[in-house]
């Protein structure tokens, strides 16, 4: 995942090239869409069926990269999530502002009583 949002991008450039404070998150979380969520985070991030957005924890980087050190197991689905085939790295719980975005390798159907689960090491970011 290199896709970043406009809102990191601009972050980004007024820290390291205007002096510009950024206060990073203490947590991120994990959302899934059924629609490109784009650098404008225009698209549409599940809701209902109990989705929630799931915290998520990395390593230190290596070389531009860095991947999830935990799963992120996101809660049972009590209802249709719908085609899911797209995730995002957000900086609250709800609301919040997208970080980092990224289409799934592939698509995934979540029903009631499905889960949702990135396993260790299987969500990377890299800025190289």
């Amino acid at each position: 995942m290199a896709e970043m949002s406009n809102y990191l991008e601009n972050a980004l450039i007024n820290g390291t090239l205007r002096a510009t404070s950024y206060t990073a998150p203490t947590t991120v979380y994990v959302g899934l869409y059924t629609t490109d969520p784009t650098d404008a985070n225009t698209g549409t991030e599940v809701s209902g069926g109990s989705y929630a957005r799931t915290s998520a924890t990395f390593g230190a980087p290596s070389n531009g990269v860095t991947t999830n050190s935990a799963a992120v197991t996101f809660p049972t689905a009590t209802g249709t999530w719908g085609t899911v085939g797209w995730i995002g790295i957000l900086d609250a719980a709800t609301s919040g502002n997208l970080l980092y975005h990224t289409p799934l390798t592939s698509s995934q159907s979540i029903i009631s009583g499905g889960i949702f689960t990135i396993a260790i090491g299987n969500l990377s970011v890299s800025l190289v």
